[in-house]
């Protein structure tokens, strides 16, 4: 059954929360590698080998190396901070972006690449999550077994909607900027600026350690310490941002090769703009409603929604439909993602939470790295309408996951129990649908 939602707390309030604004500047320069990094490889290899192919499956090799680190990166913050983690974490990410990008220049062999692609995605800073566990910290967040996101300052709601904002912008701002630079500039421009990005950002973000959260000491018998995934809702939320990572990665290429077949290389920014736009336009409104229905209702109707809309890319041969149409898909993506981090924040404990966070961040990296894959392979054989295939195909077999195994994603609902005259919090599922 749905369950009604109070009017939530401004943004504006958000916003003036004391330390916020120490990490949100230098965590939105930090997040960027995420935006710039795919599309800054698929651009330069693309250039440097004439193959689609041989691009894509570069830039899968660092998605998936991302998507494997990344929790384990996230585990790390959690048990010995976020500054000693991110230290070394940029350096080696600068370091291996220089080298990949010299490969490449120098038309060296694809295994070359592909053992310059994995250091690069492993290394590449988990910014979102870590922000997110920061405003839990500031904000006062839940630290129990029992408590999640939601678990403590009426703000925490907010701050989920704000952060998904928040990348959805950065979606409009990195892939844009990586292919003006790229087309503009120099091939290989989008990936100095990206790794540059990520130096400067990376160390302005570790240097703000007030804000930081506390470490935790080893675990407690009321808090066993315990894999985030787990959790059986964080699995399905995992597999629903692998089919969004295809859309991410399957655009990209397609988009890239729509622009190369009708001779306009750098209408390819502006349509990848446009799409990114959707996203966060939705998200802004999404995290402005006070909503009277759950959020896994929400993440169902709008996974749905987002099928239906990348039913019809690969129809699609004129630049006008193409950019309403990526409008629209890019529309129906923030509600998911939103509706995804609202429901892990109020499943998962405070003690997994950066952990959490970066399972559903490397799923979309993991879908875009199997969608670049495939995409490229898809256009270099029949072109762009073929790769705008995939993005079809990974929300598909992602929503029917999500509709058979919603069940798993009730959030809990609160109970009372007393013991010793003292009444105790406790969690039980519900339904919402």
């Amino acid at each position: 059954m749905a369950s009604t939602v109070e009017t939530r707390p401004g943004y504006g309030q958000l916003l003036r929360t004391p330390g916020a604004w120490t990490f949100l500047l230098p965590g939105f320069l930090a997040r960027q590698p995420f935006a710039m990094l795919t599309i800054g490889i698929v651009l330069l290899i693309q250039h440097t080998t004439g193959s689609y192919g041989s691009a894509g499956a570069v830039a899968a090799f660092t998605g998936v190396s991302m998507a494997l680190f990344a929790p384990q990166s996230g585990k790390l913050a959690d048990r010995f901070g976020q500054r000693a983690v991110l230290l070394p974490g940029v350096l080696v990410h600068t370091a291996s972006v220089s080298a990949l990008t010299a490969l490449a220049l120098a038309d060296a062999p694809i295994w070359a690449l592909f053992a310059a692609a994995v250091p690069t995605g492993a290394s590449v800073p988990q910014i979102g999550p870590m922000v997110r566990a920061r405003w839990a910290a500031v904000l006062g967040g839940g630290t129990s077994q029992a408590e999640g996101f939601g678990g403590g300052s009426p703000l925490m709601s907010t701050a989920a909607a704000f952060e998904s904002v928040t990348d959805e912008f950065t979606f409009v701002v990195g892939p844009v900027l990586a292919t003006a630079l790229c087309t503009g500039v120099h091939p290989a421009a989008g990936l100095i600026a990206e790794a540059a990005l990520t130096l400067a950002g990376g160390l302005f973000f570790a240097a703000q350690s007030r804000t930081q959260p506390t470490v935790r000491p080893a675990a407690t018998a009321a808090e066993p310490h315990a894999s985030a995934l787990s959790i059986p809702g964080v699995r399905v939320l995992a597999v629903a941002f692998l089919g969004i990572g295809s859309v991410f990665g399957g655009m990209q290429v397609a988009l890239t090769a729509f622009s190369e077949e009708i001779g306009n290389p750098g209408v390819n920014g502006l349509l990848y703009g446009i799409f990114a736009a959707g996203n966060m336009l939705a998200g802004i409104a999404c995290g402005a409603i006070a909503w009277k229905s759950g959020p896994r209702r929400r993440m169902v109707l709008g996974y749905a929604g987002l099928t239906l809309a990348a039913s019809a890319l690969w129809a699609v041969h004129s630049v006008a439909l193409l950019a309403g149409l990526g409008l629209l898909v890019g529309l129906c993506i923030a509600p998911a993602l939103i509706s995804g981090y609202t429901l892990v924040e109020s499943l998962v404990p405070a003690s997994a939470r950066t952990e959490a966070f970066t399972w559903l961040t490397g799923a979309v990296a993991l879908g875009q790295a199997a969608a670049v894959t495939v995409a490229g392979q898809l256009t270099d054989e029949h072109g762009a309408s073929a790769g705008f295939l995939v993005p079809l195909v990974g929300t598909v077999l992602a929503l029917v996951t999500l509709v058979a195994l919603r069940s798993r994603l009730s959030p809990p609902r609160a109970t009372l129990t007393v013991a010793r005259g003292a009444v105790y919090r406790h969690r039980v599922a519900v339904g919402e649908m």
